[in-house]
């Protein structure tokens, strides 16, 4: 995060109870800003975001593959066969999206709506 950058609201509402369960409601004696504390929170929940959010992928693209990655000609000898498969890896690929999609408004609402995912 740059000097200029300013915080996230909910880092600055974590900074604030962080320093009032240290200082009191007061503040008193606490030499450090919100700002600062509320920095080090963006900075570190930032860094754990695209890791999650990789992994969620990574997941995501080897389903995908697994559920492209045709037949063996020897396994499907009719066309219903065939059309049963293809419904089954249809309906898993939905199933697959759906979640992730919710899965991905969730973290765009944790992180207050606004940030890039």
């Amino acid at each position: 995060m740059s000097a200029d950058q300013v915080p996230e609201r909910p880092a600055l509402r974590t900074a604030e109870e962080i320093l009032r369960t240290i200082y009191g409601d007061d503040l008193k004696g606490c030499t450090v800003s919100l700002e600062t504390i509320a920095a080090l929170i963006d900075k570190s929940s930032g860094q754990a975001l695209p890791r999650e959010l990789l992994d969620l992928y990574e997941k995501v693209v080897e389903a995908v593959h697994l559920l492209s990655t045709p037949p063996k000609p020897e396994k499907l000898t009719t066309p219903e066969e065939l059309r049963t498969l293809l419904g089954e890896r249809l309906d898993a690929i939905h199933t697959l999206t759906t979640r992730t999609m919710g899965t991905l408004a969730r973290v765009k609402a944790q992180q207050g709506g606004n940030q890039p995912v």
